[in-house]
């Protein structure tokens, strides 16, 4: 490893944030008196990759509002760190399913959101920041607006952000969804790599079957609407992985399994998922 790659890993290793793993136990959510999601249980455990599959529609967003504080679930509770938090908004990192890069601030700028708001010190956060955009695949580019990036670049930004925010549970939600098959398979890998760099909880939105599998310890398939858990199975692949792996035997038996537990969900949907 050179001097470059010895600073990055090591600031990466550096940024920490809450401890322990997550976990939620029968989670109800509604609006305006229909329900969106009920009787949610799920854990994930600590250093863990959990992917959350399910027809569109079914809540899966609202879950990760209600685990981060953005709603307030009618029944059930939030663990974080292994204890039963009801304010819980800055306590997770949370990347929706678009950027939000703000269009006016520059890259360094927008990664270091989050710690700003959080009361961190600017001058610091920078630093942290800057060390970093070579391991984000951003080096040049700090000064530069989002308007200047490609469509991964941005991602990689705002997953900087989400980083930067130093918190140990990352809540995903769909991140790759918006670019194309090329540019997200790349994403992909980049992701498996610098997740096995921070060691950090994630839980991750997406549609894409294969991505789940790719990336995740685990797989949870939600019901329709109201969602709830319908199904929780580990991922038959070993780490480290890439994305040729996705044509493993064993890989493509369990995406049949996953496909049809989606299936059986597609009918109020109109067969959309």
């Amino acid at each position: 490893m050179d001097t470059t790659d010895a600073s990055q890993s090591t600031a990466l290793r550096q940024l920490h944030g809450v401890t322990g793993p997550l976990a939620v136990a029968n989670l109800r959510v509604s609006f305006d008196g229909v329900p969106a999601i009920r009787n949610v249980d799920l854990t994930v455990g600590r250093g863990e990759f959990v992917a959350l599959l399910g027809p569109s529609g079914c809540g899966k967003s609202t879950l990760l509002n209600a685990i981060a504080g953005l709603v307030e679930p009618e029944e059930g509770h939030v663990r974080l760190g292994g204890e039963i938090v009801h304010r819980r908004l800055g306590m997770v990192a949370y990347m929706p399913q678009r950027d939000a890069l703000l269009p006016w601030r520059t890259v360094l700028e927008n990664a270091t959101l989050a710690a700003e708001v959080a009361g961190q010190d600017r001058a610091a956060a920078r630093e942290r920041a800057r060390e970093l955009l070579p391991r984000f695949g951003l080096e040049g580019y700090g000064d530069h607006l989002p308007a200047a990036l490609s469509g991964g670049m941005r991602q990689r930004a705002a997953f900087l952000r989400t980083v930067l925010a130093e918190r140990e549970i990352m809540l995903l939600d769909e991140p790759f969804g918006a670019l194309d098959a090329l540019t997200r398979r790349s994403m992909q890998e980049w992701l498996l790599d610098l997740w096995n760099d921070l060691g950090r909880t994630i839980l991750m939105v997406t549609h894409d079957v294969e991505e789940a599998l790719l990336l995740a310890d685990r797989v949870a398939v939600m019901t329709a609407r109201p969602g709830t858990i319908k199904r929780v199975e580990a991922v038959n692949l070993p780490r480290p992985r890439s994305a040729g792996m996705i044509a493993e035997p064993a890989l493509i038996e369990q995406k049949i399994g996953v496909l049809a537990a989606l299936r059986e969900e597609m009918p109020a949907f109109g067969g959309a998922w």
